[in-house]
């Protein structure tokens, strides 16, 4: 990876975005070493299985190998990670403690998050303004079987974040009759939609979201934009009650 290390001491490079390059795991990016403090934008993708994407990156880590490094990536607006496992302090999960100008954040699937990350996360990032969060349940560190953040999560991001505008929470494989796989509650979901400035809101597999939801929605006075996915649990009457939003304008069902 010279040509990593090259990039990062000598470019100055803006935006770099990695997708579906077999060859390149997320601790060869490390390399990029002094070019992250120029990187306003980053975006790395393994495509496929989280299972078969984390036996990729497994392959290149050395146990006992430094890979936390002390690097600035305090100019990064744009941050896109997807398909990949974490470890605490290894590999591109030191990017979630360190920037502080983000104002796009994108998790896809992202394996090992822990919550008191995110949340020290969203307590740097005040100039927050777009998160999208695609969660999966899996077995968290308090033993339950759910998505990895909870209402406390969406409680700092409230407090932390008021420039909030757009907020995506997708959620795959939770089941209708098991509503503790999402680790969110829809009270806790409302009153982030009703504590920040937030104009788009996409819910997609979002089975804990019902009429009840959509009343609150409802009397937001900033939503423009509603897209809902796969949300089994509302009904005609929870239309009824959308339809009262004093600045929807757009509405997407599928």
């Amino acid at each position: 990876m010279k040509w990593l290390e090259y990039l990062g001491r000598y470019g100055s490079l803006r935006e770099l975005v990695v997708k579906d390059c077999d060859g390149i795991c997320q601790y060869d990016l490390l390399e990029f070493g002094p070019g992250w403090a120029n990187l306003q934008k980053f975006e790395f993708e393994i495509n496929g299985n989280y299972v078969e994407m984390g036996a990729h990156d497994s392959s290149s880590y050395v146990s006992g190998y430094p890979y936390s490094y002390d690097i600035c990536c305090d100019n990064l607006k744009d941050l896109r990670l997807a398909h990949i496992i974490t470890q605490p302090e290894i590999g591109l999960r030191f990017l979630l403690g360190k920037c502080k100008a983000l104002e796009t954040l994108y998790l896809e699937y992202v394996i090992g998050l822990s919550e008191s990350e995110m949340i020290a996360l969203f307590q740097n990032c005040s100039d927050l303004k777009s998160i999208s969060l695609r969660l999966i349940p899996l077995h968290c560190e308090d033993y339950e079987f759910r998505t990895a953040l909870t209402d406390v999560s969406l409680k700092a991001l409230a407090l932390s974040c008021p420039m909030l505008q757009v907020v995506e929470l997708t959620f795959a494989f939770c089941s209708v009759r098991r509503p503790t796989d999402i680790g969110f509650t829809q009270e806790g979901i409302v009153a982030l939609i009703q504590s920040c400035p937030i104009r788009a809101l996409v819910l997609n597999g979002a089975t804990i979201f019902r009429d009840e939801g959509m009343k609150g929605l409802s009397s937001s006075q900033f939503l423009e934009t509603l897209e809902l996915v796969h949300c089994k649990s509302i009904t005609d009457a929870g239309m009824d009650l959308i339809a009262q939003a004093p600045c929807l304008s757009h509405l997407t069902l599928r």
